[in-house]
């Protein structure tokens, strides 16, 4: 398996975001749509991740900067929330829960194959760029776990083979 620091991104999608010219207008605009609203960090971080794909890290600084933040407060921000992600994912996108109900029902053996036999590992990317691979904790499914998610297809009760093969159905 590849570490996440070599995971391969999707093709034709840049690994990082240019913040130069128009990129720096639209992350400005962003930031400019929030202004003086309570709490501003989150629907900005959520904006830029729906015009990029990502929170470039080139604009965590900048964020940070109009809302009086450091880039570290950002960043830790950025990094706490499953949902915000620092590289593209792939076209598909599937979720593994690594809660505790779900880990009391086998989710760690079943998080281990299936890693496996996709040949990926958490937040990790294939070659193709279909299939992104990430923990989540808590889908909300405790009473049918172990829980995954292929894009937002919930499974409860999920096995090696369903989860497979809803991955393989992705690619």
């Amino acid at each position: 398996m590849q570490s996440p620091a070599n995971a391969s991104h999707p093709p034709n999608t840049p690994k990082v975001a240019v913040l130069d010219g128009e990129g720096l207008e639209r992350l400005h605009a962003i930031i400019a749509r929030h202004a003086g609203s309570e709490g501003p960090l989150l629907p900005i971080l959520h904006d830029v991740q729906a015009e990029w794909g990502m929170i470039p890290e080139a604009a965590q600084p900048i964020i940070g900067s109009a809302l009086g933040m450091s880039r570290a407060e950002v960043y830790g921000v950025v990094s706490f929330y499953h949902d915000f992600r620092e590289a593209p994912a792939g076209r598909h996108v599937l979720r593994l829960c690594r809660a505790e109900a779900c880990q009391s029902v086998g989710a760690d053996a079943l998080a281990e194959q299936v890693r496996g036999a996709l040949g990926l590992d958490w937040h990790e990317t294939s070659a193709d760029g279909r299939l992104t691979l990430e923990p989540v904790f808590c889908l909300g499914l405790c009473a049918c776990a172990p829980a995954a998610q292929m894009n937002d297809r919930l499974v409860g009760r999920a096995t090696v083979q369903r989860v497979v093969a809803l991955a393989e159905g992705a690619r």
